[in-house]
C-alpha cells in the first residue's frame, strides 16, 4: 500500500488507551508520524484550536495530509482502509464486521467497564467503581471463553480486533480488575506483547487525567 509523503501528525496523551490502540496501528502499517503529545491537565484539549480539528475536545486525533480523523475506531478504520492490505483490517465483509463488533466493544464494556474503573482508580473520577468492575469482569468472562479457541480474536491472525481492545485489558489491573482468572486473555496478552512493533502504553506515573 503507499505511504503518506509526509508524517501522519498524531495528537495523543501517553496514558490514553484509546491513544494507545491508535499507535500501535500507526507502528503496525509502519506509517510515518509525528507524535504532538496534548497537556490534558492545562486543557490543552479544549483550547480553540484543538476544538477545530475535535469538537468534543479529546485525544486522540490524527491529521493526514490535512485529512482530520477523530475518535480512535474513525482513526483505526481511516488507517486501515488506506493503507492497510486487507491483513489488519479484512476486505471480506463477514471478517470486516466481526472486526467491527470487538471495535464496538471498546466503545461499551471496555470503556465503561475496564477503563472506567482505571479512571476511578488511578484519578478519582467520581463514578461507581464497584459498578465499571462488575461490567469490566462480566465482558473478560466473555472473552476468556472466546479466546479458549483462538489465537486472535478474529480470524487466523493479529487485526485491528486485537490492537484496539488490547490496552484497556492488559491495564485492567490499574482499575482494581484482577487477570489471574482469565488465562486465555493472559497468553492473548502476550502474544500481543511479543509483535516486532509492539511498544507498551506507560503504567500511570504523576496523574494526568487521561481523557480519551
Amino acid at each position: 500500500m503507499t505511504k503518506p509523503s509526509q508524517p501522519i501528525k498524531f495528537y495523543s496523551m501517553h496514558l490514553s488507551g484509546n491513544a494507545h490502540r491508535v499507535l500501535l496501528t500507526l507502528k503496525a502499517l509502519d506509517l510515518p508520524y509525528e507524535l504532538i503529545e496534548v497537556n490534558l491537565r492545562e486543557k490543552e484539549q479544549k483550547s480553540d484550536a484543538f476544538l477545530a480539528m475535535n469538537p468534543f475536545g479529546q485525544v486522540p486525533v490524527i491529521d493526514d495530509q490535512g485529512k482530520v480523523i477523530w475518535d480512535s475506531v474513525g482513526i483505526l478504520t481511516y488507517l486501515g482502509l488506506t493503507y492497510d492490505d486487507g491483513t489488519l483490517l479484512p476486505r471480506d465483509a463477514a471478517l470486516f464486521g466481526q472486526v467491527m463488533v470487538w471495535l464496538a466493544k471498546t466503545s461499551g464494556p471496555i470503556a465503561y467497564g475496564l477503563a472506567l474503573a482505571r479512571r476511578i482508580n488511578l484519578f478519582n473520577a467520581p463514578f461507581d467503581i464497584s459498578a465499571a468492575q462488575g461490567m469490566g469482569n462480566d465482558f473478560l468472562a466473555v472473552l476468556n471463553l472466546h479466546l479458549a479457541e483462538q489465537n486472535w480474536l478474529v480470524g487466523d491472525t493479529v487485526t485491528l480486533a486485537d490492537l484496539g481492545c488490547y490496552a484497556y485489558i492488559a491495564h485492567a489491573p490499574e482499575g482494581g480488575i484482577d487477570l489471574t482468572p482469565y488465562p486465555q486473555i493472559s497468553a492473548w496478552l502476550g502474544r500481543i506483547e511479543a509483535l516486532p512493533y509492539f511498544e507498551a502504553m506507560p503504567r500511570h506515573d504523576i496523574g494526568l487525567w487521561a481523557t480519551a
